[in-house]
């Protein structure tokens, strides 16, 4: 036993036991890290992962709900110009209920005259050779184009 304890103490031995020791304790250490750095990296790719669904699964709706915005203030933007003619339709509306509005129309679109007044319509020389459009009617009023018009019907028959 006496060999025993002497190679158990002595220096040599010692040493060589610390180096195994540190080694295995250097092995244990680094294999404790790559464990980690595994878990770390595996954890890592899942969260990369779950964040890459999430941008995908919320990207339609996003962008449903800017062109629905786009086009709710379409539709408001219509809304206030229907809104505009309507108030300038009824502000039409109420002048024709005006018995002078209405005569005043009267004589000037269809050149009506009063009893005992004189009508005349004076023809300007250079709207008289201009020349005919495509339908064969030059700038004259509309009611000779309608008579006109019945003239031609009633002629073929």
């Amino acid at each position: 036993m006496a060999v025993k304890d002497r190679d158990r103490f002595s220096t040599a031995t010692r040493l060589r036991v610390l180096g195994e020791q540190t080694a295995a304790r250097v092995y244990r250490s680094q294999t404790k890290r790559q464990a980690r750095r595994s878990r770390l990296t595996g954890r890592a790719a899942l969260l990369a992962l779950v964040l890459c669904s999430m941008i995908v699964a919320l990207a339609y709706p996003t962008r449903q709900y800017f062109s629905q915005r786009a086009e709710i203030a379409e539709l408001e933007r219509e809304r206030e110009e229907a809104r505009a003619r309507v108030e300038e339709l009824r502000d039409l509306k109420e002048r024709w209920q005006d018995d002078a509005y209405a005569e005043q129309q009267i004589r000037e679109r269809l050149h009506y005259v009063m009893p005992g007044e004189t009508g005349f319509i004076v023809v300007d020389p250079a709207a008289v050779k201009q020349p005919r459009t495509t339908q064969g009617t030059a700038a004259r009023p509309w009611y000779a184009n309608l008579w006109d018009g019945v003239d031609k019907a009633d002629a073929e028959r």
